[in-house]
Protein backbone atom coordinates (compact mmCIF):
# COMPACT_ATOMS: atom_id res chain seq x y z
CA UNK A 1 0.00 0.00 0.00
CA UNK A 2 1.77 2.90 -1.04
CA UNK A 3 1.02 6.74 0.28
CA UNK A 4 0.97 9.95 -1.24
CA UNK A 5 1.72 12.95 0.56
CA UNK A 6 0.64 16.29 -1.25
CA UNK A 7 0.55 19.71 -0.64
CA UNK A 8 -2.48 21.79 -0.93
CA UNK A 9 -2.19 23.11 -4.52
CA UNK A 10 -0.17 20.02 -5.80
CA UNK A 11 2.99 21.26 -6.56
CA UNK A 12 4.67 18.63 -4.15
CA UNK A 13 3.83 15.22 -4.17
CA UNK A 14 5.80 12.11 -3.15
CA UNK A 15 4.84 8.55 -3.02
CA UNK A 16 5.42 6.26 -0.19
CA UNK A 17 6.82 2.82 -0.07
CA UNK A 18 4.08 2.15 2.44
CA UNK A 19 3.05 3.21 5.70
CA UNK A 20 5.94 4.26 8.04
CA UNK A 21 8.30 2.24 9.83
CA UNK A 22 6.96 4.70 12.83
CA UNK A 23 5.17 7.97 13.04
CA UNK A 24 5.58 10.88 15.58
CA UNK A 25 4.34 14.50 16.60
CA UNK A 26 7.36 16.57 17.93
CA UNK A 27 6.77 19.60 20.11
CA UNK A 28 10.14 21.56 19.64
CA UNK A 29 9.50 25.17 18.43
CA UNK A 30 9.17 24.45 14.94
CA UNK A 31 6.94 21.31 14.77
CA UNK A 32 4.42 22.07 17.23
CA UNK A 33 3.76 25.24 15.13
CA UNK A 34 3.15 23.28 12.19
CA UNK A 35 1.42 20.48 13.53
CA UNK A 36 2.48 17.82 11.64
CA UNK A 37 2.45 13.97 12.15
CA UNK A 38 5.55 12.79 10.84
CA UNK A 39 5.77 9.46 8.86
CA UNK A 40 9.11 8.06 9.13
CA UNK A 41 11.23 6.35 6.18
CA UNK A 42 15.02 4.97 5.50
CA UNK A 43 16.76 6.55 2.31
CA UNK A 44 15.28 4.66 -0.87
CA UNK A 45 11.70 4.86 -0.17
CA UNK A 46 10.36 7.98 -1.10
CA UNK A 47 9.84 9.32 -4.36
CA UNK A 48 9.18 12.97 -5.72
CA UNK A 49 6.93 13.12 -8.41
CA UNK A 50 6.82 16.91 -7.99
CA UNK A 51 8.79 19.44 -6.03
CA UNK A 52 7.75 22.37 -8.24
CA UNK A 53 8.74 25.49 -5.72
CA UNK A 54 9.80 23.81 -2.88
CA UNK A 55 11.58 25.73 -0.38
CA UNK A 56 13.94 24.80 2.84
CA UNK A 57 14.27 25.93 6.22
CA UNK A 58 16.62 25.04 8.80
CA UNK A 59 17.43 26.38 12.34
CA UNK A 60 20.03 24.12 12.72
CA UNK A 61 22.91 25.10 10.05
CA UNK A 62 21.26 22.57 7.75
CA UNK A 63 21.66 19.32 9.71
CA UNK A 64 17.93 19.37 9.88
CA UNK A 65 15.96 20.46 6.99
CA UNK A 66 12.61 21.38 6.60
CA UNK A 67 10.63 21.39 3.26
CA UNK A 68 7.60 23.03 2.26
CA UNK A 69 5.58 24.24 -1.26
CA UNK A 70 7.08 28.08 -2.03
CA UNK A 71 3.19 28.05 -3.59
CA UNK A 72 0.55 26.91 -0.65
CA UNK A 73 2.97 26.82 2.27
CA UNK A 74 1.96 23.34 3.43
CA UNK A 75 5.30 21.84 5.07
CA UNK A 76 5.48 18.54 3.10
CA UNK A 77 9.03 16.38 4.46
CA UNK A 78 11.86 16.46 6.59
CA UNK A 79 15.71 14.99 6.56
CA UNK A 80 17.76 15.04 8.61
CA UNK A 81 20.58 12.87 11.05
CA UNK A 82 19.37 9.51 11.83
CA UNK A 83 18.69 10.86 15.45
CA UNK A 84 16.82 7.40 16.86
CA UNK A 85 19.52 5.42 15.60
CA UNK A 86 22.03 7.27 18.38
CA UNK A 87 19.18 8.82 20.52
CA UNK A 88 16.31 7.80 22.58
CA UNK A 89 13.46 9.40 22.84
CA UNK A 90 14.14 11.00 25.57
CA UNK A 91 17.37 11.98 24.37
CA UNK A 92 19.91 10.05 26.43
CA UNK A 93 22.17 8.16 23.97
CA UNK A 94 21.58 4.57 22.72
CA UNK A 95 23.97 1.76 24.27
CA UNK A 96 27.88 2.37 22.30
CA UNK A 97 26.71 6.18 21.71
CA UNK A 98 28.02 9.25 23.39
CA UNK A 99 26.43 12.47 24.38
CA UNK A 100 27.03 14.89 21.16
CA UNK A 101 27.06 12.27 18.60
CA UNK A 102 26.02 13.38 14.88
CA UNK A 103 24.98 10.18 12.98
CA UNK A 104 26.50 10.19 9.54
CA UNK A 105 23.17 8.43 8.17
CA UNK A 106 20.22 10.49 7.05
CA UNK A 107 16.59 10.20 8.12
CA UNK A 108 13.55 10.80 6.29
CA UNK A 109 9.72 12.23 7.46
CA UNK A 110 6.93 13.11 5.52
CA UNK A 111 3.66 15.13 6.96
CA UNK A 112 1.40 12.22 7.29
CA UNK A 113 -1.61 14.84 7.38
CA UNK A 114 -1.15 15.67 3.78
CA UNK A 115 -1.88 11.90 2.88
CA UNK A 116 -5.93 12.43 1.95
CA UNK A 117 -8.16 9.45 3.75
CA UNK A 118 -5.42 8.14 6.10
CA UNK A 119 -6.74 7.85 9.21
CA UNK A 120 -3.83 8.84 11.77
CA UNK A 121 -5.94 7.44 14.91
CA UNK A 122 -5.13 3.93 13.09
CA UNK A 123 -1.10 4.74 13.74
CA UNK A 124 0.85 4.17 17.14
CA UNK A 125 2.03 8.02 17.23
CA UNK A 126 4.92 8.72 19.82
CA UNK A 127 5.30 11.91 21.26
CA UNK A 128 8.72 13.34 21.18
CA UNK A 129 9.91 15.75 23.35
CA UNK A 130 12.02 17.77 21.18
CA UNK A 131 11.30 21.19 23.29
CA UNK A 132 13.33 19.94 26.34
CA UNK A 133 15.78 17.00 24.68
CA UNK A 134 17.33 19.00 21.64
Amino acid sequence: MTLLVSCHCGATRIQTAGLPHSASECNCSFCSRTGAVWGHYKPGELTFLSQDDERTYSASGGLNRHHFCGKCGMHTWGDSPDWGSAYNADGSPKEGFTEGTVPEARAYAVNLRLVDGLDLSTLTIEKMDGRNNW
